[in-house]
Formats: structure tokens, C-alpha cells, sequence
């Protein structure tokens, strides 16, 4: 019998290595002065007050991760 330590430790990288991608990329972003985000993000100003919603990047991350776990199951382990 198998303890689940291997499948984890697969996880744990993979998370690694998307949050590793996703910080070179805000990064690397961060030096063209023409982006502000994606389309569909939503920021309000008032005098003293901004909010920021990221409604588009949060449709794009969830279309990726969904596509991402459905290959990973179909295709990985």
C-alpha cells in the first residue's frame, strides 16, 4: 500500500512552479507603461477611495486552471 506523500509532493511542486510563473509575469508586466490590466477588470475612484476588481483576470485564471486540472486528469495521474 501507497502512502499519498509522492502524489503531494508532485502538487506542492506544481503549485511552485505556477506561482513562480505568475510573479515573473506580474513582474515582467509591471515594465510596459500601457497595461492596466486585463479587459473586464473594473476600477472605481473617488476622491480619497479606489477599488479594484479584477473581474477579467479572474475569468482568464479560472478558464486556464479549469483546462489545466481536466489535462492533468485526462492526460497526467
Amino acid at each position: 500500500m501507497e502512502n499519498g506523500l509522492p502524489g503531494l509532493a508532485k502538487i506542492l511542486i506544481f503549485t511552485g512552479l505556477l506561482l513562480l510563473l505568475g510573479g515573473l509575469l506580474l513582474w515582467g508586466l509591471n515594465k510596459y507603461p500601457g497595461f492596466r490590466g486585463m479587459p473586464g477588470d473594473m476600477v472605481f475612484k473617488k476622491e480619497n477611495f479606489s477599488f479594484y476588481f479584477p473581474l477579467g483576470t479572474s475569468i482568464l485564471l479560472s478558464l486556464l486552471l479549469t483546462l489545466f486540472l481536466y489535462l492533468w486528469r485526462k492526460f497526467g495521474g
